[in-house]
């Protein structure tokens, strides 16, 4: 058994034909809930990893990471209630997969899409030292068997779509989630992170969502135009 690529030799991207009917596929694979709840496990990945990466950054204490069945996940960290820090830690969550897809389609774009996927992988092994419940553990591990076995075992012609299609996901899902946010903020729900930062800062919540909103969107319209080009 060999590796499936040299990490740093560039491949080819996909043709725009190609682009174009996986993004439209991946549209609609995205808006039928059945499927949705269960890439979201996904988003939710990188959503919690981003919290504890800027935990981190932020030299607060990273005292563990849950991933939730019903696609919710929690990240607990210590240090000021309050403060730069501790808003960069909440304001993270939602922006983070969009801002992880839109490298990951600069990667792509680039030819690099063993390096964008290799890497994703090993995000995931290092989350995996942090995670704090069975249930996340198993989709951690999951995510990672499937990626990792598709590109090691799978021909060369589906890496690039492995990394164009988990660069997508990443980046049109953030738009999803943050849409979703806002519904469950509309129907009540005040325990969001949008609601933290509202609670920490000058800024009302619902100004969160939309600059929530504003982000994600920005970074796909910048991954699809990357990949396009």
């Amino acid at each position: 058994m060999t590796f499936p690529d040299d990490l740093l030799e560039p491949v080819a991207t996909l043709e725009r034909t190609h682009l174009i009917i996986l993004l439209v596929a991946l549209v609609i694979a995205l808006s039928w809930h059945p499927l949705w709840r269960t890439l979201r496990h996904i988003v939710t990945i990188v959503h919690e990893g981003g919290h504890a990466f800027m935990a981190l950054l932020a030299g607060r204490e990273l005292s563990g990471i849950r991933l939730h069945s019903d696609t919710s996940g929690l990240t607990v960290s210590r240090g000021k209630p309050r403060g730069f820090g501790m808003i960069l830690t909440a304001a993270s969550g939602y922006t983070a997969p969009a801002v992880v897809g839109l490298l990951g389609a600069w990667l792509v774009s680039l030819g690099y899409t063993m390096i964008w996927v290799w890497g994703f992988v090993l995000v995931l092994v290092a989350m995996l030292m942090k995670i704090r419940n069975w249930f996340g553990a198993w989709v951690l591990l999951a995510t990672g068997a499937v990626i990792g076995a598709a590109t090691w075992f799978g021909p060369p012609e589906i890496h690039v779509w492995i990394g164009t299609l988990l660069a997508s996901l990443l980046t049109i899902g953030s738009v999803r989630a943050v849409i979703e946010l806002g519904r469950s903020r509309a129907r009540g729900a005040r325990s969001t992170d949008a609601d933290m930062l509202g609670h920490i800062t000058w800024l009302p919540a619902p100004l969160w969502v939309a600059g929530f909103f504003l982000i994600t969107v920005g970074c796909t319209v910048a991954g699809v135009w990357l990949l396009l080009g």
